[in-house]
């Protein structure tokens, strides 16, 4: 399991009102606890923070406001003194206006760095080269007028796009990427993966029936889901690319989990990216992260297609991140609901992600217009109130009303809701969510068919989806009731025995099928036969 920490919220040490990466060093112990394998530390690298760290400014420092080169260091210590991998969040696609490489290029048609960055010719009539559309709003072209083109930009206007095509642009990343694995990293989280390359064409794009429109990074108040972006995105060069940087995890035994912000073709695209063993292991799809919840039949569905997309794939799933409404909100769950969720993730094929604060069950925080912090927020408030929700800081303790994350005022507030939730309230509470989520990172840790193995196809009936897992000598059977109804679960046949004890509902030896009340899972495990 994959621990996503966001720097600015977890834990501040220095009493600023902003996390640090000394303040995660700290609290390594609490995820350590948990169960988890690794952690993702979202961006911490020097940036103007015009989209909190997404836009880096200098890829092989930290940002003052985070600490230095050493306090990362102390991070990737103390996480390998305790079992923990780190990776770390790099965003290849594109950079801050701010960077070196973008304020060369910008400066002139011919110097060394002018096809750094994706720039084109306007239109005729003056109007940009093409209709692509920027996820934060509005056209992806801005004008420069110093190079009298337009340069492309995919999200912020401050955010301009890397040129891919260029083999020297690659071969800088690079040289990024090996700065990080001889400091010690395991790993990267690759930010917008499906974003490297633009169309060398820079063909428009076709428009999206609306009955396809689907996508938690751009809700419908933005017009970038208009657009299916067969050009703007998804280009084939990008594997041979990945095929490069998978060349240089090798040496160092290093991984990567790559994420795919594509609601149409997520699951294929996620196919291409990890398959045949020369790409990124894995990938972060967006199925589970909609607002729609993950019924019976949908992540049936899901699975379906990506048996067909490739066999092969692997997935890394999570219900939630900095940049989504906590799925406990989003989803409207009970805390029953919360709790049947957290255990069938752990059962899922693939790897798991959660985000901090997850294991705590924590709701989405109401953040009032005027503190807001993000741009996406205020561009679209109120109809959408951003992605400050899930940002606000870790609640630790229930002391005070900064819950132990700083001394000072944050920088965002602490939601008061999350207080009563605090770390310090749940960690002794065996029966709490966070005592919830320890057991069942155990249960997948104790169980090899969990963690690697094959899956069948996945039945759903009304609210049941069922499944097995197979691998490492053993099945486990799963069957879990994700309605408020009763349900009943057929067991299959043989000698199975109840596993994940606290977890799943109690299965009298000899039953050929099992009750399940609302949100009760059935854990059965057997020996694999010969």
């Amino acid at each position: 399991m994959i621990y996503q920490i966001y720097p600015r919220s977890y834990q501040d040490s220095n009493g600023d009102g902003i996390g640090d990466l000394a303040g995660i060093a700290q609290r390594l112990p609490h995820i350590a606890r948990l169960g988890a394998d690794a952690i993702w530390v979202s961006p911490f690298f020097t940036s103007p923070m015009k989209d909190f760290g997404y836009d880096v400014s200098d890829y092989c420092d930290v940002d003052p406001m985070f600490g230095t080169l050493a306090d990362f260091d102390r991070v990737v210590a103390v996480a390998h003194e305790l079992g923990l991998r780190v990776m770390i969040d790099l965003v290849l696609s594109h950079t801050s206006d701010r960077h070196p490489w973008f304020v060369e290029s910008k400066a002139s048609r011919d110097n060394a760095r002018a096809d750094w960055y994706v720039w084109a010719e306007p239109k005729p009539d003056g109007t940009p080269p093409n209709n692509w559309l920027s996820v934060f709003g509005g056209s992806a072209w801005a004008w420069h007028p110093g190079r009298e083109q337009y340069f492309l930009h995919n999200f912020l206007t401050s955010q301009p796009d890397l040129n891919l095509h260029e083999p020297a642009v690659q071969d800088a990343l690079l040289d990024v990427v090996r700065f990080w694995l001889r400091r010690g990293v395991d790993g990267f989280r690759l930010d917008t993966i499906n974003f490297y390359f633009a169309d060398k064409y820079l063909r428009d794009n076709p428009s999206l029936p609306k009955e396809l429109r689907n996508d938690s990074i751009a809700p419908s108040v933005n017009p970038y889901n208009h657009q299916l972006h067969l050009f703007s995105k998804n280009q084939p060069e990008n594997l041979d690319f990945l095929r490069r940087f998978r060349a240089e995890l090798v040496p160092y035994g290093a991984a990567a989990v790559g994420e795919v912000g594509d609601a149409q073709r997520g699951l294929e695209i996620m196919a291409e990216y990890t398959s045949g063993g020369d790409k990124v292991q894995m990938c972060y799809p967006f199925e589970l992260l909609q607002p729609t919840r993950a019924t019976a039949p949908v992540l049936a569905g899901t699975f379906e297609r990506l048996s067909r997309a490739a066999p092969d794939a692997w997935p890394c799933w999570s219900y939630s991140n900095h940049d989504t409404v906590r799925h406990v909100t989003r989803w409207r769950l009970s805390d029953a609901a919360a709790r049947a969720y957290a255990t069938l993730l752990m059962c899922l094929r693939g790897s798991v992600c959660l985000y901090q604060g997850e294991e705590l069950g924590l709701p989405e925080a109401e953040v009032a217009y005027e503190d807001l912090q993000d741009p996406y927020g205020i561009a679209f408030w109120p109809e959408f109130k951003g992605r400050d929700g899930a940002r606000t800081p870790m609640a630790w303790e229930n002391s005070n009303q900064n819950g132990g994350f700083s001394s000072v005022r944050p920088w965002l507030p602490v939601s008061p809701a999350h207080l009563s939730m605090a770390v310090g309230a749940q960690d002794d509470e065996e029966s709490s969510m966070l005592g919830h989520y320890r057991r069942a990172l155990a249960f997948r840790r104790r169980h090899p068919a969990l963690r690697t193995g094959a899956q069948s196809p996945m039945m759903a009936a009304d609210d049941v989806v069922e499944f097995v897992r197979i691998g490492g000598g053993e099945q486990v059977f799963v069957a879990a009731n994700l309605g408020d109804g009763t349900a009943r679960a057929v067991l299959p046949p043989g000698e199975w025995r109840v596993a994940g004890q606290g977890l799943g509902v109690d299965v009298p030896e000899g039953a050929t099928e099992v009750a399940l009340g609302p949100w009760q899972l059935c854990l059965m495990v057997k020996s694999e036969i010969a």
